[in-house]
């Protein structure tokens, strides 16, 4: 009997490689070979999955906005009686690097802004994740604020807060504790 190959799970593992290489080593050296040592494919075994390191490269960003919006979904269910305010900043806090987890998803986020440049795909995938942050601070300003007319101005300046936060964390600028403590305050004024 042949055997039963479970090609999803096989992707997510591959995304999974990615993301080890991605964190240990950066960007620049995520290629077919180095995602095939640290995966224990071969070289072929690999591109049957994925031609170009495009390919694989925008899989496992798409595999990275999968869990945070799944993580985001989960929240929202889990906090549906809450206040607006509690709820909003506990989604956003989700998509910040507060810990190794978030930290490589937002390592992989943004360095797919750098990487869009050049690349057409890659620049598709990165509008789908800002589209959906964008899509999540506008609900959260329509939670907060639900009778301002300004809700559109005023998403995009949360929005702005927390790609900056997010991008001083990844920097080494601010800790995660003093990026969600000026999460806090942000959310403070317009709250």
């Amino acid at each position: 009997m042949p055997k039963v190959v479970d090609h999803g799970a096989r992707r997510r593992e591959l995304a999974g490689a990615v993301w080890r290489v991605l964190a240990r080593d950066g960007v620049a050296d995520v290629s077919i070979r180095s995602v095939a040592a640290e995966s224990g494919w071969s070289s072929g075994a690999l591109r049957h999955y994925f031609a170009t390191r495009a390919e694989l490269l925008a899989f496992a960003c798409e595999e990275v906005i999968a869990q945070v919006t799944a993580r985001i979904r989960a929240r929202e269910k889990e906090l549906a009686a809450r206040p607006p305010r509690v709820v909003a900043e506990a989604l956003l806090l989700e998509t910040m690097p507060l810990d190794e987890q978030r930290r490589l998803e937002a390592a992989i986020a943004f360095s797919f802004l750098a990487l869009g440049l050049g690349d057409d795909r890659l620049a598709e995938v990165h509008r789908r994740q800002f589209t959906l942050m964008a899509q999540l601070c506008e609900g959260i300003m329509r939670a907060l604020r639900p009778d301002d007319p300004e809700i559109a101005r005023r998403a995009r300046r949360l929005h702005a807060v927390v790609d900056g936060l997010t991008v001083h964390v990844l920097a080494g600028h601010l800790t995660a504790g003093e990026a969600a403590r000026e999460l806090t305050a942000s959310l403070d004024l317009v709250s």
